[in-house]
């Protein structure tokens, strides 16, 4: 049966983030994702992790200045000291939460600077990520984002991250598969899943076209969710959308998997 995490970004943001652990657990979840913990001592995370029996599998390295827009910075020329400082404080956040996934975001195309330039890039910082975050047991992740939500990601579709796993290694990179981006960018879900599930290490989930929950827009998730069960998944799947009302009132979708 799918396992689903919260995530805690987009989920019961009723109340703070830091209120927001207690209500997932109330809801049935057992695990909880989020996009970023840096505004908080990972101290006082972990211990509204602990206080509600929650696992943390996910969340993501700084992305450089996210209020003026910027999505990552991995593929960026010329940003390298900043992304592995970027790791590396985002390691001291995976240690102290016991995280399993860190999610590497690609950046924004810069304007005048080649794509040949930009995923060489992209794999030589990736190259190097994997290295730290294997030291620390940690498995880096990188997610295909499509056009739409943010127009110049670096990282669009499926096939792209699958290559850049396969050059980077397979054992040492995995892909975060995001259903909702990839039904936006290129739809055929079951069969996509289907090719890259060996590389698949992480999923996220919302419908389209409105990034709410499951059950709102265009997708067939009962025939999903058997699909990805009878790929033998045995990762979390992190339900990354927006809720269309209060949260809880959405959540008749995440009865059959309720804990």
């Amino acid at each position: 049966m799918p396992r689903f995490a919260a995530n805690l970004s987009m989920m019961f943001a009723e109340v703070p983030f830091l209120d927001r652990f207690a209500r997932a657990r109330a809801a049935g979840f057992e695990a909880v994702e989020f996009l970023f913990p840096y505004e908080h001592p990972p101290a006082e995370i972990a211990r509204r992790l602990q206080d509600n029996g929650l696992r943390q599998v996910l969340f993501n390295a700084p992305p450089g200045d996210w209020a003026a827009g910027e999505r990552g910075c991995a593929a960026l020329p010329g940003r390298t000291a900043e992304f592995r400082e970027g790791i590396r404080r985002a390691l001291d956040y995976a240690a102290a939460l016991a995280c399993p996934s860190l999610h590497v975001m690609a950046g924004l195309a810069p304007p005048g600077v080649r794509r040949d330039t930009l995923l060489a890039t992209y794999a030589i910082n990736l190259a190097w990520a994997a290295e730290e975050c294997a030291r620390a047991g940690v498995r880096p992740v990188i997610e295909p984002i499509n056009h739409r939500d943010i127009p110049g990601y670096v990282l669009n579709t499926t096939e792209e991250a699958a290559a850049i796993i396969e050059a980077v290694g397979r054992d040492r990179l995995g892909m975060q598969f995001d259903l909702y981006h990839c039904q936006v960018t290129e739809g055929d879900l079951v069969k996509r899943l289907e090719r890259h599930m060996p590389l698949v290490a992480h999923m996220q989930v919302a419908d389209v076209p409105g990034r709410h929950e499951p059950g709102t827009g265009e997708v067939n998730w009962p025939h999903v969710f058997q699909a990805i069960d009878s790929l033998g998944y045995q990762g979390w799947i992190g339900c990354e959308y927006r809720p269309s009302g209060l949260t809880e009132d959405g959540l008749g979708w995440f009865a059959p998997y309720r804990a």
